[in-house]
């Protein structure tokens, strides 16, 4: 795995910076817009809330873009942020890659049969 040294943009930062501000759209306009609460958005730009794949579809409509780049977003800073803060999933024996790949070969097999 490659580790990502700097923190990832959290998507309610790009939300705000890219999309709120440039366009002078207020939380409780795109709140409105969303159909969600101000509570929720807020709680988002704020970096205290997650992008679902719910809302990914919301701002994706709300601001043409796909669901996946929303959800990328969060990924990538989640990903960043259970990497960073502790080390037990490193502590996690990796299967050796005979076995990984005797059992592939195991399903081709049975799929080919």
């Amino acid at each position: 795995m490659n580790k990502m040294i700097r923190r990832p943009t959290h998507p309610g930062n790009i939300l705000k910076e890219d999309y709120l501000l440039p366009l002078s759209i207020k939380i409780k306009d795109l709140s409105e817009i969303l159909g969600i609460s101000r509570k929720t958005l807020s709680k988002i730009i704020n970096e205290r809330g997650s992008i679902t794949p719910d809302m990914a579809l919301r701002l994706s409509r709300a601001f043409d873009t796909s669901p996946d780049f929303w959800l990328n977003l969060q990924k990538n800073f989640d990903l960043w942020l259970a990497e960073t803060a502790s080390d037990d999933w490193q502590k996690v024996k990796p299967f050796p890659q005979h076995i990984l790949h005797a059992s592939s070969s195991i399903i081709s097999e049975q799929t080919a049969g």
